[in-house]
């Protein structure tokens, strides 16, 4: 995609199942039904067909927007199947005119994307009680095999050409771009010498064998797939608590606004400029105090403030991520009362038994996440007015960089909270304290048990401060830093802050964004998949692609 920042073409991240084009959404108590009934006509853009269930960015938005509405507004559902409307075919993987038509950013982050949400269907049966179901009713490709491998559990028909398949090194020159190889070995944990030969299988694998080599969890013919895809639905359902008198929240559209330069909402701004391909993100507290308890909240719904904001911030996010491609470097400020984030934590501490509080706050770990991964640099600036504290600390703490302004007689605080412990571990699996001190893990300690309110004048003692400094040398400082940073090579900054952003253990989440995400984004620039005569760009001609053979 080549459109810019103010380009019409701009990607909208809302939708609602009375609008998808590509997914039926379906509740029977506990149970639930996902149908993957992709339209070939409703690509996001024009130029390529959604055939054989094939998906582009669109088809992704719909399946995050259904996870989310599962997880708030039907909480009573323990397990979503999740199957394929065509016969004969469960899912094709994205589809190949697309990627073949986008941009290097428009690849990078379409990947990133579905990475996250396939995280957040995970997420949702670590945390919220939601198994999934894989209900593969025929061909099963490339991400279509990646969006299974993301499920609880995998039924593949038993029939005579229904495979699972990962075809995309045989085939396209690159690899599966969204955890494909690192579910299969360290989720599924298939051997390594199988998971080799499977990746290398342009036809795949069904049958007993696929069960076999733990590719799928169980297969059954057609004529007994759906009595069987309903018995492993309700296993998986009976395995988690009963969760028949939660009351769904509903998830109405957010209000914003579209400017020139800039997107308004309740409680969160974004202005840019890209002449000096910098920008702002502004996150306002509200002076209003918490519900009076979580039936409150609950009450409240998605108006509760802090789920509010959130939802905004995380669309913010993925507008900057797709909309506003020539803007380098966002400064951030949270604004408002630090007291007010503080005893807002306390609210969310004190009320984990409640099934809404509980939600609200693993979405705030995932929109969280999602600022760790988005591909801006990130200076957080703490002056005048600002309340970086407790949940509203990890904007700073998750920055590249992080000032602080200390003037005697400017009045700045800082806060931690227990929620700065361990409530939004990033992809690492650490808090961002932990990250923040990997060598001297005694000092996140020694800052967590300061909670309260932090002058400005400890912060940079405590090492939460990149730098501190003095009102004569704020303002031009800081705009040389900016200034600095935004003239610096996009793709050299991503690498960087992508390797520095992660320290300390791998897991899944970090193999899959830290290795396959970057491999695959450099391999989708090689000749060898992207050249004139490219496996990508012969793939579906009567052209065969043409190699440079050097190992590299």
């Amino acid at each position: 995609m080549t459109a810019t920042a103010t380009s019409p073409e701009r990607v909208s991240f809302e939708t609602h199942p009375q609008q998808y084009h590509h997914w039926r959404l379906s509740t029977d108590g506990d149970l639930a039904r996902l149908t993957m009934a992709v339209n070939p006509s409703c690509g996001l853009r024009p130029g390529y067909e959604l055939k054989l269930n094939s998906y582009d960015l669109g088809v992704d938005i719909e399946l995050a927007d259904a996870i989310q509405r599962l997880r708030f507004e039907h909480p009573e559902v323990r397990c979503v199947v999740i199957d394929g409307a065509l016969d004969k075919v469960f899912c094709a993987g994205a589809n190949i005119q697309m990627l073949r038509t986008s941009g290097h950013g428009w690849k990078v982050n379409f990947c990133k994307f579905t990475n996250e949400t396939r995280l957040y269907l995970e997420d949702a049966s670590q945390h919220s009680g939601l198994k999934s179901l894989a209900a593969c009713n025929g061909a099963t490709a490339g991400g279509g095999y990646e969006l299974a491998l993301a499920c609880d559990e995998i039924l593949l028909v038993d029939d005579s050409n229904s495979t699972v398949s990962l075809p995309e090194v045989p085939l396209l020159a690159v690899l599966p771009g969204t955890g494909g190889l690192t579910r299969v070995v360290d989720k599924r944990m298939v051997r390594r010498d199988h998971a080799d030969v499977f990746s290398t299988l342009v036809e795949g694998i069904k049958g007993q064998r696929a069960i076999d080599w733990k590719l799928v969890d169980d297969i059954a013919p057609l004529s007994q797939f759906e009595a069987r895809t309903k018995e492993m639905a309700r296993e998986l359902a009976n395995s988690v608590e009963d969760k028949s008198d939660r009351i769904g929240v509903a998830l109405p559209p957010l209000e914003v606004t579209h400017e020139e330069g800039a997107m308004r909402y309740r409680y969160v701004t974004v202005t840019w400029d890209e002449s000096t391909r910098q920008g702002e993100l502004q996150i306002q507290l509200p002076n209003a105090g918490n519900p009076a308890d979580a039936t409150a909240a609950h009450a409240e719904g998605a108006q509760w403030w802090l789920f509010d904001m959130f939802r905004q911030i995380d669309d913010a996010l993925l507008n900057m991520r797709i909309n506003l491609p020539l803007i380098n470097v966002m400064s951030v400020r949270v604004l408002g009362n630090p007291q007010v984030a503080l005893d807002s934590d306390a609210f969310l501490a004190a009320h984990q038994d409640h099934w809404f509080v509980t939600e609200v706050a693993c979405f705030m770990k995932r929109v969280l996440k999602r600022y760790d991964l988005t591909a801006k640099s990130f200076f957080a600036l703490a002056d005048e007015g600002t309340a970086f504290a407790g949940t509203w600390l990890e904007f700073g703490l998750g920055a590249d960089r992080f000032y602080v302004l200390d003037e005697e007689d400017t009045p700045v605080q800082l806060g931690v909270s227990s929620m700065n412990g361990g409530a939004y571990p990033m992809s690492n699996d650490l808090s961002r304290l932990e990250s923040r001190f990997l060598g001297d893990l005694d000092q996140a300690g020694r800052v967590l048990a300061k909670q309260g309110l932090i002058a400005a004048a400890d912060a940079l003692g405590l090492g939460l401060s990149t730098e501190s400094m003095d009102l004569i040398d704020w303002e031009d400082e800081i705009r040389v830093h900016l200034e600095e940073r935004a003239s610096y090579s996009p793709d050299s900054l991503t690498g960087m802050e992508a390797n520095l952003r992660f320290a300390g253990p791998e897991t899944l989440e970090t193999k899959i964004f830290g290795r396959l995400t970057a491999w695959q984004n450099w391999i989708f620039q090689r000749p060898n998949a992207v050249g004139a005569s490219g496996a990508l760009q012969c793939y579906g001609t009567p052209s065969r692609p043409e190699f440079d053979y050097n190992r590299t």
